[in-house]
């Protein structure tokens, strides 16, 4: 099985292979390479994975996933779930959180403003995602953030089954397992058993549920050992 650098190397060269949109201005800004992935952050060996929409500003300059705004509140949600107490050292809230997480997105790029990627760049980017997680991530629990992010796993289920879960009332607190697959460099096919847990994403636009995603956060952490 190929190593997660090469995996990087390979979402790279799909990068450069065609265009598709990129906020350039802000990987000039941050001077980074505009087609080099922001993969994943934190630990492959973690139970549970953190999973976004895409990348923001703030990830492009840090090459991390979920650090920005929302980012924080999720880390800062997960350190105090640890401690019990609310963490005030930035720097060691997100070292605990990547010794503890991964954390990833459907692509692995920031689109230009804050705009969605369209399917058709998801699916571009979905068999490398798919192997990240299959083959890589060793953790069995994915709490995604957002709508973009939960219905990403629609192939994987039955048809219709995501979305009619996602309009449950108690979506938020109830658990999807379903079967991850993935090919690898070599055509071989793996598969392995997942539960995810969404939640709403914690954006200031998303009032409904802005104000309480600490506790969703905190009730979805509660029911996980790690």
């Amino acid at each position: 099985m190929q190593s997660v650098e090469n995996l990087i190397q390979e979402v790279q060269a799909e990068a450069q292979r065609e265009d598709f949109p990129l906020d350039l201005d802000v990987y000039r800004a941050a001077g980074k390479v505009p087609t080099r992935p922001v993969l994943y952050a934190g630990n492959l060996k973690s139970e549970i994975c953190f999973f976004g929409r895409d990348l923001g500003r703030d990830e492009v300059f840090a090459e991390q996933p979920l650090i920005g705004a929302a980012g924080k509140m999720v880390r800062d949600g997960f350190y105090e779930s640890i401690y019990r107490y609310k963490g005030t050292d930035r720097a060691q809230i997100n070292k605990i959180c990547c010794e503890r997480l991964l954390l990833t997105n459907t692509v692995p790029y920031k689109p230009p403003g804050n705009k969605a990627y369209s399917p058709e760049v998801k699916e571009r980017f979905r068999p490398f995602i798919q192997r990240l997680l299959v083959n890589h991530w060793q953790g069995g629990h994915i709490i995604t953030l957002g709508t973009e992010a939960f219905k990403w796993f629609a192939p994987y289920a039955a048809k219709g089954e995501v979305l009619q879960f996602f309009q449950r009332d108690d979506k938020y607190s109830a658990k999807f397992p379903l079967n991850l697959s993935a090919y690898d460099e070599n055509g071989a096919r793996y598969q392995r058993q997942v539960t995810l847990m969404p939640l709403p994403h914690p954006s200031p636009l998303n009032q409904r549920y802005y104000g309480i995603f600490p506790q969703l956060l905190r009730a979805r952490l509660n029911e996980i050992e790690f």
